[in-house]
C-alpha cells in the first residue's frame, strides 16, 4: 500500500484519461493521493477530485512562481477552502528562483503570508523549493514554521540540509530524481533521512521515473520511487510502502 503525497491529477494533461489513470494507481498498490492545487484553475478540480474518491485528498495553495498574481481576496479563498474535509495541506508554497515571472521579494511576502495563513487553521504545509533553500529556511525559521510542520516537496537537495527541515518538524519526501542515475543528491537523501521521516511522491505528470523518463508521469510510478529507496537503503519494499504510508497518514492526520 502506497500513498503517493503530491500529484496533479487535476492538470490538463489529465484531461483526457483521468479515471484511467486513478485506477491504474489504485490496481498498482497506491491506496492514497494527495492533489495539489496552486492557483485558481487548478485549485477547484483538486476539490472535485477529492470528493470523487474516498481516498484522494487535496492541498491548496499558491505557487511562486504566480506570486504576483495572488491577491487578497485568493489568500481568503484559500483560507475558507481550508475547513473542506478533505483539504489536509496548505500549498504548494515556497520560493522558486529559477523561473523570473515573479520577483524574489514579491515570493518572499505570499510565502509568509501562506506560513501565517497555515498556522491559524493549523496544517501542514508543502514546500516547492527550485535554486532558494537558505531563503527557505530563513523564513520557515523566521515564520516559526515548526509550529505545523509539512513537507519538503520532491526534495533534491543536499544531505547538510535535511536536519535542519527535520528539526522544524518537516518531513523529506522523494520522487522520480532519485531513480535518475545523474541525480546523485537524492539517492544520498534516501539514505540518510530516518524512516520515519520520509515520504514519496510522483508530481505527476512531471519528473517520471525511471525507466519512464520524459515521458508523463503518473501516480502508478510511485511504485518504482519506494523501490529504488528500498534498494538504496537495504530494506523491503514493502517496509518502505508500509513506513512511507504510516508518516503520510500521521502528517495529514488522516484516520483509517
Amino acid at each position: 500500500m502506497l500513498f503517493d503525497t503530491h500529484v496533479h491529477m487535476n492538470a490538463r494533461q489529465f484531461m483526457e484519461d483521468r479515471d484511467e489513470v486513478i485506477k491504474r494507481a489504485f490496481d498498482t498498490g497506491v491506496k492514497y493521493m494527495v492533489v495539489v492545487g496552486f492557483d485558481r484553475e487548478t485549485i477547484p478540480p483538486a476539490i472535485e477530485i477529492a470528493e470523487q474518491y474516498e481516498t484522494i485528498y487535496a492541498a491548496v495553495g499558491w505557487h511562486p512562481v504566480d506570486a504576483i498574481d495572488m491577491t487578497v481576496e485568493d489568500l481568503k479563498w484559500i483560507e475558507s477552502l481550508s475547513s473542506h474535509p478533505k483539504v489536509v495541506a496548505i500549498g504548494e508554497m515556497g520560493l522558486d528562483y529559477h523561473w523570473d515571472k515573479s520577483p524574489h521579494h514579491i515570493q518572499k511576502e505570499v510565502f509568509r503570508k501562506q506560513i501565517q495563513l497555515a498556522k491559524k487553521v493549523n496544517m501542514p504545509i508543502i514546500i516547492h523549493n527550485r535554486d532558494a533553500t537558505e531563503d527557505i529556511i530563513q523564513i520557515l525559521k523566521e515564520e516559526n514554521a515548526a509550529e505545523v510542520g509539512g513537507i519538503m516537496h520532491c526534495y533534491n537537495d543536499s544531505v547538510k540540509y535535511v536536519q535542519e527541515c527535520l528539526d522544524m518538524n518537516f518531513y523529506i519526501s522523494l520522487g522520480g530524481p532519485v531513480t535518475f542515475k545523474n541525480a546523485p543528491l537524492p539517492k544520498e537523501v534516501a539514505q540518510e533521512v530516518p524512516l520515519d521521516r520520509l515520504l514519496v511522491e510522483t508530481d505527476a505528470p512531471y519528473l517520471a521515473p525511471h525507466p519512464n523518463r520524459g515521458k508523463r508521469n503518473e501516480p502508478a510510478y510511485v511504485k518504482l520511487v519506494a523501490e529504488k529507496i528500498a534498494e538504496l537503503r537495504g530494506i523491503s519494499y514493502d517496509d518502505i510502502c508500509k513506513k512511507t504510508t504510516e508518516n503520510a497518514l500521521r502528517l495529514f492526520q488522516i484516520s483509517t
